[in-house]
């Protein structure tokens, strides 16, 4: 199924599109609750205190585009009744614990600019689950954490952290994923 925004026809994706990681996530606290155990390196991050959303979410995509070939990203928006999935009509995929995801092929543009406030902070625009067509990373946030986990090489990992304005840390596996300062809801 295609749908239409900003003049352009985007591809709603499906089951397919997301076997890779459907079911293959743990439950518990650790980052592969929300990511994989197929990646080399796991972190997480949030925005740093005194750095707002937008240059917040910014520098990620800056720094996800810096590492990644030029190709479509998937955006995961996770429908939770209350908050905006861009595509309200559009058909679902499930994930997790069969939440229910609007998954839209196209790129780091939209992701920072299609959703209006997030469901975790009220603010901010990056879907709830992104990652690019040759599935080298994986961005994803869990509804009911203050943070985001990804999982990546660690050439990624690496430049993430470096940068300030991302507040990215690593984290083991097998190691609680909620960063120092932070608590669960």
């Amino acid at each position: 199924m295609d749908v239409s925004k900003d003049g352009r026809t985007w591809r709603i994706g499906t089951a397919g599109d997301v076997g890779w990681l459907a079911g293959r996530t743990t439950q518990g606290f650790s980052v592969t609750t929300a990511i994989p155990p197929v990646f080399e390196a796991y972190g997480t991050f949030h925005p740093p205190a005194g750095v707002g959303f937008d240059t917040h979410e910014r520098a990620v995509i800056d720094e996800l585009v810096s590492c990644t070939p030029d190709q479509p990203w998937w955006l995961g928006f996770l429908d939770t009744g209350a908050h905006d999935v861009v595509f309200p009509y559009a058909p679902r995929v499930s994930l997790y614990w069969d939440w229910p995801y609007v998954l839209v092929e196209a790129g780091p543009e939209q992701a920072l600019a299609w959703r209006v406030g997030h469901m975790r902070d009220g603010d901010g625009a990056l879907p709830d689950l992104f990652f690019p067509a040759d599935r080298s990373w994986l961005v994803s946030a869990l509804w009911d954490d203050t943070w985001t986990d990804i999982g990546a090489s660690v050439a990624v990992l690496t430049a993430l952290r470096r940068n300030p304005l991302v507040n990215a840390r690593l984290v083991g596996p097998d190691e609680d994923a909620c960063p120092p300062g932070l608590t669960r809801d």
